[in-house]
């Protein structure tokens, strides 16, 4: 198989050695690792359908990868040694940016800051704002519908995208890379293929939604006593400052000690602590007024007793450290040992309750250990980490993570939420899935993944 490959991709876009293809077989955390037969490397969507058809025919399984930062497992292959590692890094044409249309059309393989930066210079902004946006790719950022910290303004990945390229398991090429806002000629393929991590066809090129370029911005960061004050500055914030609300971050103060502890330099950005904060931040295409309406927004909080202490940037380089403690956090959490992580949300409204209850849970069945509830209330996504009691043993508190997952998922599950709000199934989920979404819904999506690769060899074991 490898020396056929060779000859669609050419000799040096396919990897063989085991230690070419060590970075690709394991993901970022070191969860999830495998074996793969080789590597392949196209260039091109030609490229691609062709080595998807050699693999159709010969029943091989294609586990297709960006920049190979998911969280989930869904880019890493099993440990058979059987399946082929796609990689769509070589594919990173920026192919057009059209102004008149607000519309940007990139390769899967195009990097999220790359695409940032495209956008930029001609004088238009893409909003998809992520941690990896360094290296992550649009392919993956589609693929799991990635979400971020401005969906609040501007949607998930599923929401930006216009149209696709998708290579569908036999090889054949679905050119859908559509301009318009509007076109009601049947199914919506584009959203099939969002989020359906490349188990029903591999997005090769993206056209995707981009909005003025921001002239002003106006960041604060806010103490507050609960997570029920910052849902109601989240309510009075969308009511005076409308679509310039563009990021609402949850923080703890567990999440803030870290940072201090660990953070090299970072500072408490109040005068004293507080149970918890959150980063807000609006931004406009207009010179001016965000500032003064964010100023005005936090007065009124202050005076209604929801904030207690609040600081505003004065400068970009005060913005980037307000920004840089949300970003850190998660790289800070790993320094206080093992972490057992979630990815849910729930209805806003429901959010104070379900960090309360469990809270509760965690404390009652784990005790010592240490709920670190961080991420995009703005969205209800939260990033339910729990952190290992102080000086326990890192993996005796990892095995129990079945047992932390069945507690979390349960008050998920009560207030009608999901298991995974931004890094999809994977592998990680996958066994999860059945207990949580609508039998009928489940039979739909077989339905559909046996039309579309009635052989099963587009990311074998991923998300069914």
């Amino acid at each position: 198989m490898p020396a056929r490959l060779a000859v669609i991709v050419g000799e040096s876009g396919v990897l063989t050695d085991p230690r070419d293809m060590a970075a690709f077989v394991a993901e970022p955390r070191d969860v999830f690792h495998g074996r793969a037969l080789c590597v392949v490397k196209p260039r091109t969507t030609e490229e691609v359908a062709a080595v998807l058809s050699l693999c159709n025919e010969a029943g091989v399984g294609v586990v297709p990868q960006g920049g190979n930062t998911g969280l989930v497992g869904g880019q890493t292959p099993d440990a058979s040694g059987s399946q082929i590692l796609l990689s769509l890094l070589k594919l990173d044409r920026i192919r057009e940016i059209d102004v008149g249309s607000d519309a940007i059309t990139v390769e899967a393989g195009v990097v999220l800051a790359r695409a940032q930066e495209a956008a930029e210079a001609a004088g238009r902004y893409f909003p998809l704002s992520l941690a990896a946006e360094g290296s992550c790719t649009i392919g993956g950022n589609l693929s799991t519908n990635a979400g971020g910290v401005h969906v609040i303004a501007y949607g998930s990945a599923r929401d930006l995208a216009l149209g696709l390229e998708v290579v569908l398991a036999d090889g054949r090429v679905l050119s859908n890379l559509s301009k318009l806002r509007k076109d009601n000629t049947g199914y919506d393929l584009t959203r099939l293929f969002i989020g359906a991590e490349g188990t029903l066809g591999v997005i090769t090129a993206a056209t995707l939604k981009l909005f003025p370029l921001p002239r002003a911005r106006a960041t604060a960061f806010v103490g507050l006593a609960d997570p029920r004050a910052a849902l109601d500055v989240l309510i009075l914030a969308k009511a005076r400052a409308g679509h310039a609300l563009v990021a609402f971050e949850l923080l703890p103060r567990i999440a803030l000690d870290f940072l201090l502890r660990h953070g090299g330099g970072v500072r408490d950005p109040l005068a004293g602590p507080h149970p918890w904060y959150a980063l807000i931040e609006l931004a406009s295409p207009a010179a001016s007024g965000v500032e003064e309406t964010l100023t005005d927004l936090l007065a009124e909080a202050v005076d209604k007793g929801l904030v207690a202490d609040a600081t505003l940037a004065a400068s970009l380089e005060q913005r980037a450290g307000l920004w840089r403690l949300r970003e850190l956090l998660p790289d800070m959490q790993k320094l206080e040992g093992g972490s057992i992580k979630h990815d849910v949300s729930v209805p806003l409204e429901h959010v104070p309750a379900f960090l309360a209850e469990t809270s509760d849970l965690i404390a009652a069945h784990v005790p010592g250990a240490r709920p670190v509830p961080f991420g995009h209330m703005g969205d209800g996504n939260i990033h339910y980490n729990v952190s290992q009691p102080v000086g326990a043993d890192k993996q005796a508190f990892l095995a129990r993570w079945g047992e932390v997952n069945e507690l979390v998922h349960g008050v998920v599950k009560k207030y009608a939420g999901s298991i995974s709000a931004e890094h999809g199934i994977g592998q990680l989920k996958r066994d999860l899935l059945p207990e949580v979404k609508d039998p009928v819904a489940l039979d739909v999506m077989r339905a559909i993944k046996t039309a579309l690769d009635p052989k099963g060899v587009l990311n074998p074991g991923k998300v069914l």
